[in-house]
């Protein structure tokens, strides 16, 4: 083809884009105030949005900040903060044992409770899903524990229970077995805590239960025809179509375990005893700022604790490919 031809029907080709464009602005023309209508809703957009964003930076990204500043200071509340650099992250983990000790024991409750509680949701789910009568009462029956769970009359209730000679004592001692209490004994006030954190599965429980709602029956039939026993369609079935609750549920309860804080302090007296077993991270950052008036050493705790969940977090989202299956996976 010659270059005038191709001149030609380049020209024509522009003169009909620029006549499309042209007829449809005739067709559809701007009416008159829509710009205003738009601009109007833009800003009652960020009317409506400006309560969250003002709680956002005064509430939490401002006192973030801060309390970073303040880790690297010597401050008491009562005099203006000195800086110290690192000093006080060396502290932590070099001259403060009762630091490493409450680190362990959060460690401990953490992966030792959330694992027993996801597990007692899922079970519980699971049973729920195959019951219709009555269902509605059991749902709201398990599902209570977690609206009360973290308050300070459970956790009353819950240290009157497991008191020496209180009813659990007692209980057990009906089968010849005499622990002397659980609170005041520095082997079983631990496992105590881990009970009543899963004793609040609830609405880790609600969840499962709506995921396994979700899952088509037709799976479960085509599983059976091919001779898949209970375990094997639970295997091949339930968890892969229910591994993204699995997540959810898994980070919430991960983030949620350590940030224990109410239960520990209220069953110990504030103290974290007996024998520092209930002194979570938690309650040991607040003796430290609150008690002992040293603002700028919990503040360098409370950041230890945002890292470590924070490193959580991360790996389990870069390692969700390898066992979350979503909708339209190629997996």
């Amino acid at each position: 083809m010659s270059t005038t031809a191709t001149r030609v029907i380049v020209t024509e080709d522009r003169s009909s884009a620029h006549l499309l464009r042209r007829s449809r602005r005739e067709v559809d023309p701007v009416r008159p105030g829509q710009r205003a209508r738009v601009r109007r809703e833009t800003a009652a957009g960020y009317a409506f949005l400006t309560p969250w964003l003002i709680g956002f930076l005064g509430l939490t990204l401002v006192p973030m900040v801060y309390s970073l500043y303040l880790s690297f200071t010597r401050y008491n509340i009562f005099a203006p903060p000195k800086w110290i650099g690192l000093d006080n992250y060396i502290r932590l983990f070099t001259k403060d044992p009762v630091f490493l000790q409450s680190s362990e024991i959060t460690l401990i409750y953490v992966f030792v409770g959330t694992p027993i509680t996801l597990a007692a949701a899922l079970g519980t789910a699971m049973l729920l899903n195959y019951r219709d009568k009555g269902s509605g009462f059991f749902r709201s029956a398990f599902y209570a524990p977690s609206l009360i769970g973290a308050s300070v009359s459970i956790a009353i209730v819950w240290r009157a229970m497991f008191a020496t000679d209180g009813p659990v004592d007692s209980g057990l001692q009906v089968f010849g077995i005499d622990l002397g209490g659980w609170i005041g004994n520095p082997s079983m006030v631990l496992p105590m805590m881990i009970l009543l954190h899963v004793w609040t599965f609830g609405s880790t429980m609600v969840i499962f239960l709506a995921g396994l709602k979700q899952i088509p029956k037709e799976l479960y039939e085509a599983a059976e025809m091919d001779g898949a026993g209970a375990w094997r369609r639970f295997r091949a079935v339930t968890i892969p179509m229910l591994s993204p609750v699995m997540f959810f549920n898994l980070l919430l309860g991960l983030i949620g375990a350590f940030q224990v804080f109410a239960s520990a302090y209220i069953i110990s007296n504030g103290s974290g005893g007996p024998a520092g077993m209930t002194n979570f991270i938690t309650v040991y950052l607040y003796k430290r700022g609150f008690s002992d008036g040293q603002m700028g050493y919990a503040a360098a705790m409370a950041w230890v604790l945002l890292i470590v969940v924070a490193l959580l977090a991360f790996i389990l989202f870069r390692t969700q490919k390898s066992w979350v299956h979503y909708a339209g996976d190629d997996k």
